[in-house]
């Protein structure tokens, strides 16, 4: 299941729900667009970062290995910030 402006991964293909869906149901995805991410507390983006996706936690961090490259920040975004805005690129 996903919830309104939650991330979707799909193989390769990354981006945010622009509705929510049950598990397995369709739901339309944007793939290109500046969104609000929640994100690791205590990783901080500086402009132009790249962006990861840890799946099981559900926020974005800047820890690369086994996560999905979602983009770039668009923004600095410090420890202790709740959110990076994220410019989604894939990878």
């Amino acid at each position: 299941a996903v919830a309104s402006g939650g991330v979707v991964i799909a193989g390769k293909i990354v981006g945010v729900a622009a509705g929510a869906a049950d598990s397995g149901k369709p739901v339309d995805v944007k793939t290109t667009g500046v969104f609000d991410l929640p994100k690791v507390g205590a990783d901080a983006f500086t402009l132009g970062a790249d962006v990861y996706w840890d799946a099981d936690d559900k926020l974005a961090t800047t820890t690369t290995s086994g996560n999905m490259r979602l983009g770039v920040a668009v923004a600095a975004a410090g420890a202790g910030v709740a959110t990076v805005r994220v410019r989604l690129t894939g990878f």
